[in-house]
């Protein structure tokens, strides 16, 4: 698995090649059986390929519009907009998207009280074991994948467009890789790591 852990990369061009059902199935296991918070296994996973894709990337468009010309969502990040647009060129190559709500998640306009908010952060938790998981498994199959945060911009109309229950927590999208991106910095053992003994 450590091997897994080093050789995962970040993938933003992906080859036009189907990925067999099979593949994409061992994935959301290995999501399925991730760790969680009290065992509530916060997560509902949705496949998104073929005709299904066009639809997604419409509400990811409309979404990303909104946010540079009418009301954003994100108007103080209006920074990562470009960046935002580009995640999408890179959905649009990938033949499979994954999107991750949380059926137990609470709107992000809702006001939390903090035992509410805590529970949020344990699902947040869980959630981000189960896309480890997939992110490793498919590293592991030979896929590359991207964790994508930039749905946030388009949260109302790709939420909309899912129409599942649940608050809209995550998406991933994978494929085989058509680059080969060195690894990125990364912080050294001392500045993350303290020892209280």
């Amino acid at each position: 698995m450590i091997k897994s852990i080093s050789n995962r990369r970040s993938i933003r061009k992906f080859k036009d090649t189907a990925i067999p059902k099979e593949m994409i199935e061992e994935i959301l296991n290995a999501g399925r059986l991730a760790p969680s918070s009290k065992n509530r296994q916060p997560w509902k996973f949705t496949v998104v390929s073929g005709h299904s894709k066009n639809d997604m990337l419409l509400s990811m468009k409309q979404g990303l519009l909104r946010e540079r010309e009418g009301v954003p969502q994100l108007p103080n990040s209006k920074q990562h907009l470009a960046g935002a647009e580009y995640t999408l060129e890179i959905m649009e190559q990938a033949p499979i998207t994954v999107f991750v709500t949380n059926p137990l998640g609470i709107e992000l306009s809702d006001h939390l009280n903090q035992e509410d908010r805590i529970y949020e952060i344990c699902n947040s938790q869980s959630i981000g074991a189960a896309m480890e998981n997939m992110t490793l498994t498919a590293t592991e199959l030979g896929l590359g994948s991207l964790w994508i945060c930039d749905i946030y911009f388009a949260y109302e109309e790709l939420s909309r467009w899912l129409n599942t229950e649940g608050t809209l927590t995550a998406a991933m999208s994978f494929g085989y890789s058509d680059e080969c991106p060195r690894p990125r910095p990364r912080k050294n053992m001392e500045d993350v790591v303290e020892w209280r003994v």
